[in-house]
């Protein structure tokens, strides 16, 4: 290789002699020659330095290159070690989670297994009650066809013993069964007369508030020609006047005025110095509605004397007694109550002018019939009969004629009288615990009474109880030290107190919070519980000006 080189190398110079001669022409032979020979030992060295550089360099690479393997090899090494150093640790978690899963599926099985006796033995001592129960109840069955088998026999012997019972009266009255029989029958037509009798007139009554309903329509417009007088809805007991002179005028001569108008109301007149005003007295509310009306009817007209008060009297009671009606058939239509008797319907109209304890009859019922109504279909009940029995459960109240008889128990006679159901009869007479109570509707319409007459300020004397008793709340508040505010809230139900933050800590309010309520439990009566709710706050204020 390196011969091929250099006669390619000496063609070469030949080429460059040749190329060249003009410039060698001073150059001699023998300097040709030198330099001839220079070049090719200085080729032959560079040659051989090249070719030792390039065995140094290969040797060079081959130390690099073992050097490399040396380093991945151990390189290699340590991520085998970590690798298998990581497939250890990561067994070995495997391995944990693997035992732990273990243990809470033998945990389960434990408990389903402890699960499964326990129903086994739940499942063995039930089989042991039925077996015991299929035992009693074969027992009673055994009885029962004994005792069925003596009903029998007695069955017989009664229906002997009666046979012979009716051929003895037969013989003593010397009249055969027949004609017993049609004494019977006749006894039975006489009182279907009566009660269809009966059933008739509540027809015809009935159909007289229709009549009247529909006459009012009819002559509505003459109404409003005339004019007619206003009623008001609320029972009252003085009569205002506009001036004193009208006191003359309805005194009268002599007082014959005044003494017609007592004569034909029933209603007692004071004629005092009090202005602008007279006093009427009496018992029956209604009495005291026509008198008030009557009164307003004369002096609006003017014309006074015994003659025209009578007529006054008489056609104001007239209208009183259709106004009435129209409120109890007004009142039954709105609570959805049908195939009420028409007295029954005028006893609930009659509540409109009657009070107790300050609380309006009418709307008092209205209360407890809704009440009952919503009580007793919680419950499941019939709510048409519930509203029914707690709307007449105090019709009692409102005779005609006073008697010395309980309102529930007459109330009970009433309905009994006109066709009421015996669970309406027995919640009428039951509700202020005058006879036994016999079924569910009896106890609803009793605390639906409760509830009515125990409402905030539905009564006057309830209304000042439940003042008193949010006052008294309020001062044993007060009496603690550090409380600053008390308020009684929620009806009575709820107290929260105000108090100062310096005097008052964290944990003293708590204390606070439930000595209050043990003296509330302990010093006062009242329905339900109380609410103490103790409120400690601190405020920074600071103003920037």
């Amino acid at each position: 290789m390196l011969i091929q080189e250099f006669i390619q190398n000496i063609h070469d110079v030949g080429f460059f002699f040749n190329q060249k001669i003009k410039i060698m022409d001073f150059f001699t032979i023998q300097n040709l020659v030198l330099l001839i020979l220079g070049l090719i030992v200085g080729f032959i060295i560079s040659k051989l330095l090249e070719k030792s550089a390039i065995n140094k360099s290969i040797q060079n690479a081959k130390n690099e290159a073992n050097n490399i393997l040396k380093s991945a090899k151990i390189e290699g090494e340590n991520i085998k070690k970590d690798k298998i150093f990581q497939a250890k640790e990561r067994f070995l978690e495997l391995k944990s989670e693997h035992e732990k899963h273990i243990l809470n599926k033998e945990k389960g099985l434990t408990e389903i297994q402890k699960r499964i006796k326990d129903k086994e033995s739940q499942v063995s001592n039930e089989l042991s009650i039925n077996k015991k129960n299929n035992q009693s109840l074969n027992d009673k069955i055994a009885s029962f066809d004994k005792k069925l088998d003596q009903l029998e026999k007695k069955n017989i012997e009664v229906v002997k013993l009666h046979k012979e019972q009716v051929e003895k009266l037969e013989k003593l009255s010397t009249m055969s069964a027949d004609d017993a029989k049609k004494e019977l029958v006749e006894s039975l037509m006489q009182e279907a007369k009566t009660e269809a009798l009966e059933l008739t007139q509540n027809i015809i009554e009935d159909a007289k508030l229709s009549a009247r309903q529909e006459a009012k329509k009819i002559v509505i417009s003459t109404i409003q020609r005339v004019g007619t007088e206003e009623a008001i809805d609320n029972c009252v007991s003085v009569f205002n006047i506009e001036s004193d002179d009208v006191k003359g005028r309805i005194i009268g001569r002599e007082g014959r005025n005044i003494r017609a108008i007592e004569s034909a109301t029933g209603v007692e007149i004071i004629v005092d110095d009090t202005p602008e005003a007279i006093i009427l007295s009496c018992f029956d509310s209604v009495r005291r509605e026509v008198a008030r009306l009557s009164l307003h009817k004369l002096v609006t007209d003017g014309r006074i004397h015994p003659a025209r008060i009578e007529e006054v009297v008489k056609k104001t009671k007239k209208e009183i007694e259709n106004e009435i009606v129209e409120v109890g058939k007004r009142t039954v239509i709105d609570l959805g109550i049908h195939g009420l008797n028409p007295a029954l319907i005028k006893a609930v109209g009659r509540m409109k002018y009657r009070s107790s304890y300050g609380q309006n009859l009418l709307q008092h019922s209205r209360e407890v019939a809704k009440l009952c109504g919503i009580m007793s279909s919680e419950l499941g009940l019939n709510p048409k009969i519930a509203k029914r029995a707690g709307l007449l459960h105090d019709i009692g109240k409102v005779p005609e004629e006073e008697t010395e008889t309980p309102h529930a128990l007459l109330g009970m006679q009433w309905a009994e009288k006109y066709g009421e159901k015996p669970d309406v009869c027995n919640a009428i007479g039951a509700h202020h615990d005058e006879i036994e109570m016999n079924n569910l509707i009896s106890p609803i319409v009793q605390v639906c009474d409760a509830i009515s007459g125990a409402r905030p300020g539905a009564r006057r004397q309830v209304l000042d109880s439940y003042i008193q008793r949010l006052k008294e709340m309020e001062d044993i508040a007060y009496s603690f030290k550090g409380v600053n505010k008390a308020y009684a809230i929620q009806a009575g139900r709820e107290l929260r107190v105000m108090v100062e933050s310096e005097k008052i800590s964290d944990d003293h309010a708590a204390k606070l919070s439930f000595e209050i309520s043990q003296k509330i439990q302990t010093d006062m009566t009242y329905p339900g519980q109380v609410k103490v709710t103790v409120i400690r706050e601190t405020r920074a204020v600071n103003i920037a000006s």
